[in-house]
């Protein structure tokens, strides 16, 4: 689960750095470098990313809402009823 726990920090971040980009104001350079090292960061993680933002979503939840433990019941969920499907409901 480390790599969850790593890519939901990344990922609140990201989103603590984009509300900060869109405020008005001085330019913000130093976010949207960030920004970007994230972005690469986040892509060493593909799949924990993918399940804290799909976890998020059918939560309907912000990523920035969304706990490790959240994201971690959800998987667990969604694996148990991928197996009972396909015990159940083969081909």
């Amino acid at each position: 689960m480390q790599t969850v726990t790593q890519a939901l920090k990344l990922l609140k971040r990201q989103s603590e750095l984009e509300a900060a980009v869109r405020q008005p104001g001085a330019v913000r350079i130093t976010e949207e470098q960030e920004l970007h090292v994230l972005g690469r960061r986040l892509l060493e993680f593909p799949e924990a990313s993918q399940a804290v933002i799909e976890a998020a979503h059918a939560l309907r939840r912000p990523v920035s809402d969304v706990t490790e433990d959240e994201v971690e019941r959800w998987a667990t969920t969604r694996i148990s009823l991928t197996r009972f499907l396909d015990e159940n409901f083969p081909g």
